[in-house]
């Protein structure tokens, strides 16, 4: 058993941290918010200020939003690397730009920590049942240490590489695809719409179809039962298409489909349906032409 602190409880933190505590760890769960712990606490696990819980853990799991809120809730005023055992393992899941992930990573071996570059992708679901796939990098001996929490989260740990960042550039490689692939799901069924088609049935025929994706498949219902309960928030869309652009732009790499798909999410933000799910973006499209979505009055 190992002591593991899971540092925010969104949808994804909640569900990796209950995933470690079915695999026998003592989990440790912290987050901003009073009663983001209660399912937590309800299956055995516990709760604490992230530099209190750090101090006792073998490994801290950072599941925060982004780039700043890593560095503060590791590196800031009260972060939690100063309070870690010499030894101890960070996995930082997050979605960050690459050099972010080295400079981080840099910071937490001169205080004697082991730093795993570790994006995760699967979704509420999977990371409530353990089988997330997470795209890790860093060296071997952080992987080692970080082998309890990976082994209780993840179906699959695709290990590329010894130096971090590569793991934040991969996790932009997926996120490229999966945001283009919303916004086109977005604009073929706002196309369909445009041409009089029932909208189930083009979730029936476009699925057993050549031109189908898995966000098609997972998000297009969402549209057609009109719920955009958040499962995966617009919000995200704008921070990690832009990671996208910026690296992109480093490289000198012309991204269009990525700067079509990443203007989309931003005028959906624009109109007050950020906090959505991200299948609200269908509604940019639908309100240009004038068209009507299920459960539009």
């Amino acid at each position: 058993m190992a002591v593991i602190t899971v540092i925010g409880l969104g949808s994804m933190g909640l569900g990796m941290a209950l995933s470690l505590c079915r695999a026998g760890h003592r989990v440790i769960g912290c987050d901003l918010r009073a009663d983001a712990a209660k399912s937590l606490v309800a299956e055995g696990g516990e709760t604490g200020t992230p530099r209190e819980a750090a101090a006792q853990s073998d490994v801290v799991v950072s599941v925060v939003l982004n780039a700043d809120q890593t560095e503060a809730v590791l590196f800031g005023a009260e972060g939690c690397a100063g309070t870690m055992k010499h030894g101890s393992a960070i996995l930082s899941c997050a979605t960050v730009p690459p050099q972010v992930a080295r400079r981080l990573a840099a910071k937490a071996e001169a205080l004697g920590l082991h730093y795993l570059d570790a994006p995760i992708s699967g979704g509420a679901a999977k990371a409530a049942q353990g089988k997330l796939s997470i795209m890790a990098a860093g060296t071997e001996a952080a992987f080692d240490a970080a082998r309890p929490a990976l082994d209780a989260m993840a179906e699959t740990v695709h290990d590329l590489g010894r130096v971090a960042g590569a793991g934040s550039a991969m996790k932009a490689v997926n996120q490229l695809l999966a945001g283009v692939h919303i916004a086109a799901m977005g604009e073929a069924l706002a196309f369909a719409s445009s041409q009089g088609l029932d909208l189930q049935r083009t979730v029936d025929v476009i699925s057993a179809s050549a031109g189908t994706s898995w966000m098609f498949e997972n998000r297009a219902p969402h549209v057609v039962a009109a719920d955009f309960a958040p499962r995966s928030a617009v919000t995200i869309w704008p921070k990690d298409l832009g990671i996208v652009s910026t690296i992109a732009d480093d490289a000198g790499l012309p991204v269009p489909l990525t700067r079509a798909a990443l203007g989309q999410f931003e005028a959906a933000v624009a109109a007050g349906w950020g906090a959505e799910d991200d299948a609200a973006v269908t509604r940019v499209y639908a309100r240009a032409a004038g068209l009507t979505l299920p459960g539009d009055s």
